[in-house]
């Protein structure tokens, strides 16, 4: 019980981690590699951004190998929270905001539809300055308005 606890606080806590990197580290001194990301069209099936995939990743790999060399304590629950919340990360921003593959691409759900509209806001500063919904999971309930 208490492993699912971890991982699931590990889990809520990464939204808070997401919305804090993504305001101050991809929209501040790594603007570089996010750049790309906030315009209209991709050159190439991969973006500078897919970057932070890797880096948010090592973490999560070091925790498992940690927490599994000491007979799955704690560390390998705290990086199952990590990695289950960059999975969800993945489904939402890439495959159904994105749509980076074609999948949900007529979801009538009011919550999902709100995710796409929050992030829609975030993508129309096209610069690093003056941007807005910075977390993923959670959206202000007034993008849930159909």
């Amino acid at each position: 019980m208490i492993s699912f606890l971890i991982t699931l606080a590990v889990f809520l806590v990464m939204e808070c981690v997401t919305w804090l990197t993504h305001k101050y580290v991809m929209h501040g001194f790594m603007w570089y590699f996010h750049a790309d990301h906030h315009q209209p069209k991709y050159a190439g099936i991969f973006e500078r951004n897919d970057i932070f995939f890797v880096i948010f990743a090592i973490p999560s790999i070091v925790l498992f190998y940690l927490g599994a060399q000491a007979g799955f304590n704690h560390l390998f629950f705290i990086g199952l929270g990590i990695t289950i919340y960059g999975f969800c990360y993945f489904m939402i921003h890439d495959v159904l905001i994105h749509q980076r593959f074609k999948w949900f691409k007529n979801s009538k759900n009011k919550y999902l539809i709100g995710l796409r509209k929050g992030h829609k806001v975030h993508h129309k500063h096209l610069g690093k300055e003056e941007g807005e919904c910075f977390g993923m999971l959670f959206v202000p309930f007034k993008y849930w308005k159909i």
